[in-house]
Order: structure tokens, then C-alpha cells, then sequence
């Protein structure tokens, strides 16, 4: 879904490389802290950072600071996926939550806050921006902040970033990219730009910056240290953070993820529920339903993998054709393969088979890598079991379209996963992060992605720099 009123969000080779991002989960309650030893400016500030949401309808924050439940400053998503501003001292508040719904779990989203209480403009103390243009529609309003108002971001107060402590949630999203500018308030050209050929905003490197007494710069790339100020010394503690929590999935280089918005995509009776950043699935009632991945093919040759996580039940990984994302549950739950229009790795109670290509009676038990190497432009797939591909099929073969296990109608597919009995689990591994616990971290040719066994040779990870190239 597509919001309205704001600049293009960011899926483009910019020059400029943002190497890692950090994958945060609400339900492992994942996130950064940090307490100041003093006081700085509470009036002027900005703050900056690159976020994709992969979980909607949560109070998902980017940055918190909380002494008690009178007195703390907030800033993300609302329950309702509006972007909400909001400081409250000793029962006083001002700010407010705006209007537009920022649900596309595919973009990256570029979001600066701006504050400059001592402005003799009202409307210029406090500015929020998403992806270079500044919002101002609120659907509610605490009031603008008065002449010379102290916020409570930059006390001694706890500081969190992705974590809204009045609440005690965590945010289930990517955050790349993440800055506080302690005594000014910047502009986002101060981080972003527009491309002169295509108008999406992207990203530049930051530089000159002067970050003040409490300021701080998130780059992500130590996974050692993903809480490391990359600008000076004001570092974050991480909060059940791991190495294993780094992602290459960044706002210059977009990777495909499962859609955690079951209004848009997924069907069936139940839903099932997205978390580990978009990769991991999990059922909870009985009927067939389906969930697909946010990046569609229509040529080029590409290559994911899944884990078999759990074998109690019935599970279909897969690929399946645009058309069918708005078909019936039978055809959605057989991944198309059923009508000869898809292409799909069925596994049952522990039994698994290649739909419309043979493969009967190949086993499978939970922690099995199911690798699919997907050839479009040649309408193919192929399937493999913890590196070993079935019925002896080659993909490299695949450039003469005389192998593979199945043949594809020619038209555009999604990876899709599909399950039917509650209780029956799935990982899927797209490249950019991933649950599956990763030992020989593998990528393509062009170093995009990390996986467990290396794609075919041709094939690649679903990524905006592979698809501006291949696809």
C-alpha cells in the first residue's frame, strides 16, 4: 500500500552505500538504551533515521525517553500506523498524531523530526518530514509547544531507541541510518535528496555534523556492537541483541520480505503472523492459507531459501503468479501447482514432495534447508534439500530451458509460503536477514545476500541492486 502525500520512498542504487541495518522485534522486546550523565538542549534537536516496518498496528517507536508516566517525550508509530509526536511534562502535553498511515512493509521510509522551541513561529518549533517532505495533517492535536519549551529528550532520563516504554512494547521493524543532533535543528537535506533522473528521495553520506553533548550517530555495521555511537562516545546498550540481529537489508539496497499485512495479501481463514523481521511465519487455526513475499519477478533468475521448521503439520513453500494472490483458498493453498500454474516444495508431516515435478518419497525433518533457484526468464524452478538439488536437475542447465523441475506460465510470481493445520511453523531466508541460523553465509555473485548454501551460478538475491540489473 502506497501512502499518499509523501515523497517516494527509497528503492534505488544511489552511489552512496548503507552497508548494515538492525532488525528489531517486539516480541523478543528488542532494543537500544541509554541514560545521559547531563542535561543538553531539550530545545533544539533533530533527529534522524531510515525505518521499514515489517509488523503494522503496534505502537512501534523510534525514539523514547521516559522518567514516569508524567513526564516522558515519544516518537514513532501508533497502533493505527500514524507517525505520533508527544511530550508530556508533569501532566502537561503537546503534539499530536497525524494522519497519513505509513503501511507498506515493502518500503524504506526515511523520517526526521525536528525541533526548534526557541522559534517565535509556532508552526516552526516542532516539524516532522517522511522522505524529504514535511507532514503537517493530524487527525489528533495535543497543541504546539510554547516559546523556549524543554522537552524531555536529552535529560537524565532513560533513553530507548525502538522501544516505547510507556507501553513496555517493543517495534518490530529495520532501522538504518540513525542520528540525534543535539543543539540543532537540520533540515532533512541534512541527510536525504532527491534524484534529479527519478524524484525518490535517497540517501547521502552525512558529514560536518556537529552531534553536541548527547547527540549520537546508529550506523549498524559493528555486529559486535550494534549499539556503537559511530560519531563519538555516547554508546547504546543493546537489549536482547545478537551479531545474528545485523541486517544487509538498507535503504540502498531493498530486500524482498513476506508481508505481515494480512489485509493486503495474505488469505484463508486465518491469517498466518509474520515476526523476525518479516521471515519467520507461524499458524494458529485450521484452513488452507497463504502469505507472499513483496517483491514480484517477471524475468531474471533468483534464488531463496526456507527451513522446514516444523513438521506437525501440512506446509508448502513456494512460488505462485500475481494473478493468483486474489484467487480462492484452493487455489492459494496448493500454491497454484494444482491448475498447473505454479511451481511449489510440499511438505507433510515430515514427507516431501516436488509438486508437478516428482520428487516423491525425499524426506524431510525440521531444520532442513529447501533452497529454490527460480529461473524467469526461462520459466523454471528448481528445488534443492539442504544443497542437493532433486531429480538430478542442474540449474545452471537452465540458460537452454531443457531442465528444471517445473515449468512456469509466463507470467510475474511471488515467493509464497502456504500451510493449512495450527501449530506449524516456517523460516524463510530472502537474503537481507533471515531466522534460520546461518553457518556458512553464503551470497551471490554480486555479494548480495547471506545464505546458507551459495546460489546457483547466474542466480541471485531478490534485491533492488540485483533487479535494476537483472530484473
Amino acid at each position: 500500500m502506497i501512502d499518499a502525500g509523501i515523497g517516494a520512498n527509497s528503492a534505488l542504487d544511489t552511489g552512496y552505500n548503507i552497508d548494515n541495518s538492525v532488525k528489531l522485534e517486539a516480541d523478543n522486546t528488542e532494543y537500544f538504551s541509554r541514560t545521559p550523565s547531563s542535561n543538553s538542549n531539550r530545545q533544539n534537536f533533530t533527529f534522524s533515521t531510515w525505518v521499514k516496518r515489517t509488523e503494522l498496528g503496534q505502537n512501534a517507536r523510534l525514539i523514547d525517553a521516559h522518567q514516569d508516566g508524567q513526564n516522558f517525550f515519544t516518537f514513532g508509530f501508533d497502533t493505527s500506523d500514524r507517525l505520533v509526536i508527544y511530550n508530556i511534562d508533569s501532566g502537561v502535553d503537546y503534539g499530536g498524531h497525524y494522519s497519513q498511515r505509513f503501511r507498506d512493509t515493502s518500503a524504506w521510509y526515511h523520517i526526521v523530526f525536528r525541533s526548534e522551541t526557541t522559534s517565535g513561529t509556532a508552526t516552526t518549533r516542532w516539524k516532522i518530514y517522511v522522505n524529504g517532505v514535511e507532514i503537517t495533517a493530524k487527525d489528533t492535536d495535543y497543541g504546539t509547544p510554547p516559546r523556549w519549551y524543554q522537552s524531555n529528550l536529552n535529560s537524565t532520563i532513560s533513553h530507548k531507541v525502538g522501544y516505547n516504554t510507556d507501553g513496555s512494547n517493543g517495534s518490530s521493524q529495520y532501522m538504518a541510518e540513525t542520528h540525534l543532533v543535539d543543539g540543532t535543528s537540520l533540515l532533512p537535506t541534512s541527510f536525504g535528496e532527491f534524484d534529479e533522473d527519478s524524484g525518490i528521495w535517497k540517501p547521502i553520506e552525512v558529514s560536518g555534523l556537529t552531534y553536541g553533548t548527547n547527540g549520537f550517530y546508529l550506523d549498524y555495521t559493528d555486529g559486535s556492537d550494534l549499539g556503537n555511537d559511530a560519531n563519538g562516545s555516547n554508546n547504546f546498550a543493546e537489549n536482547n541483541l545478537t551479531a545474528a540481529d545485523q541486517a544487509v537489508d538498507t535503504p540502498t539496497n531493498n530486500f524482498q520480505i513476506f508481508l505481515s499485512d494480512g489485509t493486503i495479501f495474505n488469505t484463508g481463514s486465518d491469517n498466518m503472523t509474520f515476526s523476525e523481521g518479516g521471515t519467520k511465519w507461524s499458524r494458529g487455526q485450521t484452513g488452507w492459507t497463504t502469505a507472499y513475499a513483496n517483491i514480484a519477478m517477471s524475468k531474471g533468475k533468483w534464488y531463496m531459501e526456507f527451513e522446514n521448521y516444523a513438521t506437525n503439520g501440512y506446509a508448502l513453500y513456494g512460488v505462485v503468479p500475481v494473478a493468483r494472490t486474489t484467487a480462492s483458498e484452493r487455489q492459494n493453498y496448493s500454491l497454484g501447482q494444482d491448475t498447473a500454474t505454479g511451481a511449489g516444495y510440499h511438505q507433510a508431516t515430515g514427507n516431501i514432495n516436488n509438486r508437478g515435478g516428482g520428487g516423491g518419497g525425499v524426506t524431510s525433518v525440521t531444520g532442513d534447508i529447501i533452497g529454490c533457484a527460480l529461473d524467469m526468464d526461462n520459466n523454471r524452478a528448481y528445488w534443492h534439500k539442504n544443497g542437493t538439488y532433486m531429480n538430478s536437475a542442474n540449474p545452471a542447465s537452465g540458460s537452454s530451458g531443457t531442465s528444471g523441475h517445473y515449468t512456469l506460465n509466463d507470467e510475474p510470481h511471488f515467493f509464497a509460503a502456504s500451510t493449512y493445520n495450527p501449530g506449524v511453523s516456517g523460516k524463510t531466508n530472502t537474503g537481507g536477514y533471515t531466522a534460520i541460523s546461518i553457518s556458512s553465509a553464503a551470497s551471490d555473485a554480486n555479494d548480495y545476500g547471506t545464505f546458507e548454501y551459495a546460489p546457483p551460478t547466474g542466480y541471485y538475491a531478490l534485491c533492488t541492486k540485483n533487479l535494476a540489473e537483472y530484473g
